[in-house]
Order: C-alpha cells, then sequence, then structure tokens
C-alpha cells in the first residue's frame, strides 16, 4: 500500500489543522492505522492509532483531549483532527499502516509509511 499524508502547515498557537493520509489499494480497511511525529534530534513518537474498523483508537498522552482519529475505509484515508495546538506539537507529522489491523503504539509494528506533512505551531 502507499500513503500521502497532507493537510500541513502553520498555525497559531491554539489554532487546528486536519491531516488526512490517502492510502491506495483494496485492502486498506484491513490495516491498522497510525500517526507518528518526529522532530530533528528525536525519535519518532507516537501520537494516535485506530484499528482496522474504526472501533478502537489510542492516544498518545500529549494527544488526549485535543486530536482525534478517524478513518473513512469506503474512501480509503484515515485523518487527525488536531485541535488546540501548542508550540510543543511543531513537527512532521507521518501516517503508516499496520497489515495486523490492530491498536499499535510502537513504530516498529508499522509496515508502510507514508512521507510525512510538516506541521509548525508558532506562539
Amino acid at each position: 500500500v502507499q500513503l500521502q499524508a497532507y493537510g500541513g502547515g502553520s498555525v497559531q498557537a491554539g489554532g487546528s489543522l486536519r491531516l488526512s493520509c490517502a492510502a491506495s489499494g483494496r485492502t486498506f480497511s484491513v490495516y491498522g492505522m497510525g500517526w507518528f511525529r518526529q522532530v530533528p534530534g528525536k525519535e519518532r513518537e507516537f501520537v494516535a492509532a485506530i484499528s482496522w474498523s474504526g472501533g478502537g483508537t489510542i492516544y498518545a498522552d500529549s494527544a488526549k483531549g485535543r486530536f482525534t482519529i478517524s478513518r473513512d475505509n469506503a474512501k480509503n484515508t484515515v485523518s487527525l483532527q488536531m485541535n488546540n495546538l501548542k508550540p510543543e506539537d511543531t513537527a512532521v507529522y507521518y501516517c503508516a499502516a499496520d497489515r495486523q489491523g490492530m491498536l499499535d503504539t510502537s513504530r516498529y509494528g508499522y509496515d508502510y509509511w507514508g512521507q510525512g506533512t510538516q506541521v509548525t505551531v508558532s506562539s
């Protein structure tokens, strides 16, 4: 599967962005999907994940209450709604697909990665 993330940009603190990830292939609906982020010099960190059906979600503590992950299997897309953004949310955000279809917080559990989209939050 190929993943294409988009929707990043620059916002002020307190603002919102919606990231989306478009997937190619007919098997998207069986994949668990996740969002990760990375800043230079640091490891890629987990943000949120959603199970293959959309019935299960999990968030990093930093994302709870502010971010919402969702998916539309008919459109082969997964989205991350980010509200009340903070400067520390600044990073390159990546979407990823897990062939096991499960909720996975480890980047090592994902099989496919998108190219990343930059999010910059200014104070």
